[in-house]
């Protein structure tokens, strides 16, 4: 029995290691990314006022873009979201829907509401994709192409879209994403005004759920009713406010998401597009557009903006939340593994030295970590193997300091963009930010954790998400059922 205490002993103290290493580096790194992101988020929203959006417009250094929405089974938002799409306040614009071989009425819809015309059209593959079978033309629309193609997922009708993009940029779209009409405008004038090639920037992605939307605009924000989806709201501005504004000023820009994304074209397709080898195309392609970079001696940027907004649906219930943290961390864990190379790899600069690191170690490992501390240190208590005071103080401290950090996202927000104009929203969206540590972190943490163990029994499966209308308004979709 000494010796089984004694082994348990020494594995709790390796355990305890790795868990203050955890606690130090996590936090550590998140505070250096919330002191210099309050910095930047506040500059910019005092300089958006004279940024010169009427400028932008009329300018001829705005290059052409196309937005390139993969759509599948749509039908009950395809409509209205284009609408909104084709409102995009930007000079030169194209817009391209890629239907990925929809079983439902999505192109019966598109052809009602925009009288589509087939028309025969040069299809040449600098990427490999499925066949891409049928092309359409509005008559009324010039700018708009739909392209009906054999079902392949999402990265290979974003492929598609590449191969028929004629523009030196390109923007992925989710379809059932609601831009601000100034998101793109603002994205790109950031492009532009940058000294060196940006080939890949992301804008903020809010939660649409409890939002009004009329005519595919998001006209009142507002916190949406469950408790579930004000906790991911926490999240989100804790995630893109502090976390990806950070990672931008040092230069390690890892995650840009691609529900609204900007790319430059002949760049990703050097790099072979999008690939469908992890489920998480976008994380993908951005890590492979570093290596890109390195290997052809190229100086190239990947950024992330704060200002340009796109409102998404988040899940509504616990099922569904579990499929997309599943599937984000087993994406996660995927790249890393696959770009296991670039690791404290000096080549590939702060990404390679700093953010692939963290990630891997704080986004993917810590998962476990974390989760695995709230099982074992009961038991250590259990078994009389760790005192209570050492521990009790020690989970006290990492709790409320995460609270601080999620607090500190509120008030940042609340400090520039003021979406959420009404006191009570903000004195909620606080409360939440507070308890958000006790019960919904560690649900998450579970679903992460499960992410990992798919990764490692070697699961591809992508897991849908069913979303039910987090929308309200005169053209909101209440009734809607969208599938990711």
């Amino acid at each position: 029995m000494e010796a089984w205490r004694q082994f348990a002993y020494h594995l709790l103290s390796i355990f305890n290691v790795v868990v203050v290493s955890y606690f130090v580096v996590g936090n550590g790194v998140y505070t250096l990314l919330m002191g210099i992101s309050l910095a930047k988020v506040w500059l910019r929203s005092r300089a958006l006022p004279f940024q010169g959006l009427d400028v932008a417009r009329q300018s001829r250094a705005m290059p052409p873009v196309t937005i390139i929405v993969p759509a599948w089974n749509e039908q009950n938002i395809i409509v209205e979201s284009l609408q909104a799409i084709l409102r995009t306040d930007y000079p030169q614009l194209e817009v391209m829907v890629v239907d990925d071989g929809s079983s439902d009425r999505t192109l019966a819809r598109l052809t009602s509401a925009f009288g589509l015309k087939r028309i025969r059209l040069i299809y040449r593959a600098a990427l490999p994709t499925r066949a891409a079978e049928e092309f359409y033309r509005a008559p009324e629309i010039p700018n708009l192409l739909v392209v009906r193609k054999d079902h392949g997922g999402k990265p290979d009708a974003l492929n598609v879209g590449i191969n028929l993009c004629r523009t030196p940029y390109f923007c992925t779209l989710d379809a059932d994403s609601v831009l601000d009409p100034d998101a793109l405008l603002r994205l790109m004038q950031d492009i532009v005004r940058s000294p060196v090639d940006t080939v890949a920037s992301g804008g903020i992605i809010r939660i649409l759920n409890g939002c009004e939307v009329e005519n595919g605009e998001v006209t009142r924000v507002a916190l949406p009713a469950k408790p579930i989806e004000r906790f991911q709201v926490v999240e989100y501005l804790r995630t893109f406010l502090f976390g990806r504004t950070g990672w931008d000023l040092l230069g390690a820009t890892l995650i840009v998401s691609g529900a609204f994304a900007v790319f430059h074209r002949q760049t990703v397709v050097e790099a072979g597009g999008f690939s469908d080898d992890t489920v998480t195309e976008d994380l993908e392609l951005i890590v492979r557009l570093y290596r890109w970079a390195a290997e052809n001696q190229r100086r190239i940027r990947i950024s992330f903006t704060s200002d340009p907004i796109c409102w998404t649906e988040c899940p509504s219930s616990l099922r569904m939340l579990a499929r997309q943290r599943r599937r984000w961390q087993k994406g996660l864990c995927q790249t890393l593994w696959k770009n296991r190379d670039m690791v404290f790899n000096r080549k590939f600069r702060a990404l390679g030295l700093l953010g692939l690191p963290f990630h891997l170690y704080v986004e993917a490992l810590g998962a476990a970590v974390e989760l695995l501390g709230y099982f074992i240190v009961p038991l250590a208590f259990l078994f009389h193997l760790a005192p209570p005071a050492l521990y009790i103080p020690f989970l006290a401290l990492a709790l409320t300091y995460a609270g601080f950090l999620s607090t500190g996202a509120i008030v940042l927000e609340g400090l520039t963009s003021r979406r959420y104009p009404s006191l009570k929203d903000f004195t909620n969206l606080l409360k939440y930010a507070v308890i958000e540590n006790l019960g919904y972190r560690q649900v998450v943490l579970f679903y992460r954790f499960q992410g990992v163990l798919q990764f490692l029994a070697g699961s591809r499966k992508w897991e849908r998400v069913v979303h039910v209308g987090g929308r309200t308004g005169a053209t909101g979709c209440a009734s809607t059922t969208k599938v990711t």
